[in-house]
């Protein structure tokens, strides 16, 4: 749905959409187990509208924050629209959280409002409040993102920017820099809402684009979705993309209804990549880096990437890019640094709370988040690793993604992970933890071993390997590196508390 003109709240947009469109479908709900749910663009207004006045009425005020803690649902995507009806602030987080630390990030956040039932009081009382729309107001703050970062100290990024959508904003920002979208799309959310990529399709619903929203990460079923309701296209990390790939038989599945399929949130293995251009054509993929912070973005299409294996592309409109050691020198073209970023208006993310130190910036407005990477003589960047995952075993470094992305093109490793154990000889070892394919047949030490000496220096190479049923992923698919090294070798006082 196109429109043109000035910036409206985001409250004001769906209902804008609603009244356009009120028998449309709005979300297509997938969950893991029964029968789809669809919901209409008038319910998905009017049910926000409703919850908004029950959050009124509890005293949830302009810029408040109210944080968000559902499974995937249409309530979770209710809920934010009803906070930002009120002019208030949603910051999604994992529902699945132990007490402990939930209790942490809700200390840092300090939400006047926690919504975690969508069977609570809440949603009772709004079953029967009023519909009528509420005085238009624009939040002051967009949303919040939930990160623990590498350490696992909570962190809240705020994204300052007020909540204001843009009429005839793309439905794809990356996407359409390389050419406009056939417009509705219908967009697939494979991944949690409480993350980034998962919370884009708040963006994708103020487009007036249809959402199919997965309870939870699926591979095998992903692909009958993608086939039964003409997906036209969907963000994943890495290990989505894999996981995908995986499922046997994806070469005669019908994608034909994708416009495009974007990487992020991690390095793409090249294998990965080739798999990828090759099952939906290199003018339809598309790799993104940034980060929740929101500092600049780096984005190429699979042709670029072809051209320059392994790259995360090039800084995004008028995202600058430079590499610096740690004495502040800027390094050339091949030179492992750290990877800074500078836009004109400076991180759209701010953290909030008082035991959180600010991002690294230099003195004329360049930002990192500790991502250590180089440069080609083009400009294309290329990730090295997180400073702080970064292995010191010897004398010399090693990237644990390196050595992932090799060993994840064995065909009897479903998922692996490297991490830096402590050794009495190498300070630290490289040691690989491995999730086999298949759990009665798992490849051996010796093989997995062998396997990196054929692809990897000898100093990267694993010294020592671990099977495990299976790594303790989230819904986003990220891993705590610093809570798996704690449980093998305990506490490490560079990393911090886990």
């Amino acid at each position: 749905m196109v429109m043109t003109g000035e910036g409206v709240s985001y409250g004001t947009q769906i209902h804008d959409i609603a009244q356009l469109d009120p028998d449309g479908t709005a979300i297509y709900f997938i969950p893991l187990e029964g029968d789809d749910r669809l919901v209409s663009w008038r319910e998905l207004d009017e049910v926000s509208t409703s919850l908004a006045h029950v959050l009124q009425h509890r005293g949830v005020k302009v810029d408040d924050i109210v944080a968000v803690s559902l499974k995937n649902s249409p309530e979770h995507l209710i809920s934010c629209f009803a906070i930002w009806k009120v002019g208030a602030v949603p910051v999604p987080m994992r529902w699945d959280l132990p007490e402990w630390e939930r209790s942490r990030v809700l200390a840092t956040m300090e939400p006047v409002l926690v919504i975690d039932d969508p069977e609570s009081d809440l949603f009772v009382e709004a079953a029967s409040a009023s519909t009528e729309p509420l005085a238009d107001v624009t939040p002051p703050r967009g949303w919040g993102v939930c990160s623990s970062g590498s350490t696992g100290t909570p962190k809240v990024v705020m994204i300052k920017t007020p909540g204001l959508y843009f009429l005839g904003s793309p439905s794809n920002l990356v996407v359409e820099t390389y050419g406009p979208l056939p417009q509705p799309q219908r967009f697939l959310v494979p991944a949690p809402l409480y993350h980034t990529n998962g919370f884009t399709a708040t963006k994708n619903l103020m487009a007036g684009d249809a959402i199919v929203l997965l309870e939870k990460f699926n591979a095998a079923q992903i692909l009958d979705v993608i086939e039964r309701y003409r997906v036209t296209g969907f963000i994943a990390a890495t290990p989505m993309l894999q996981r995908l790939v995986q499922v046997p038989g994806i070469e005669e599945r019908d994608l034909s209804s994708l416009d495009w399929v974007q990487q992020g949130a991690s390095p793409l293995p090249i294998w990965l990549g080739k798999k990828w251009c090759e099952l939906v054509g290199p003018e339809k993929f598309y790799l993104s880096y940034g980060a929740s912070e929101m500092h600049g973005l780096v984005t190429c299409r699979g042709d670029e990437w072809l051209e320059h294996l392994g790259t995360l592309g090039r800084g995004f409109t008028e995202t600058e890019l430079r590499i610096i050691d740690n004495e502040g020198n800027v390094l050339g073209a091949g030179e492992v640094g750290g990877i800074y970023m500078r836009t004109p208006t400076g991180p759209a993310g701010t953290y909030i709370g008082d035991n959180v130190a600010p991002m690294p910036q230099t003195d004329d407005g360049f930002v990192t988040v500790g991502d250590l990477g180089w440069l080609d003589e083009e400009g294309f960047l290329f990730m090295a690793d997180r400073r702080v995952d970064m292995i010191v075993t010897g004398a010399a470094n090693v990237f644990p993604a390196e050595v992932e992305s090799a060993l994840s093109e064995h065909p009897e490793i479903l998922d692996v992970v490297v991490i830096g154990l402590k050794d009495p000889e190498w300070g630290r070892r490289v040691h690989a933890i491995v999730q086999p394919a298949d759990h009665a047949m798992p490849p051996s030490t010796e093989d997995v071993i062998g396997f990196a000496k054929e692809r990897l220096a000898p100093y990267k190479v694993p010294k020592t390997v671990e099977f495990v049923v299976s790594l303790p992923r989230s819904e986003a698919m990220k891993l705590n590196r610093a809570a798996l090294i704690a449980e093998r070798d305990g506490p490490d006082e560079e990393r911090g508390p886990t």
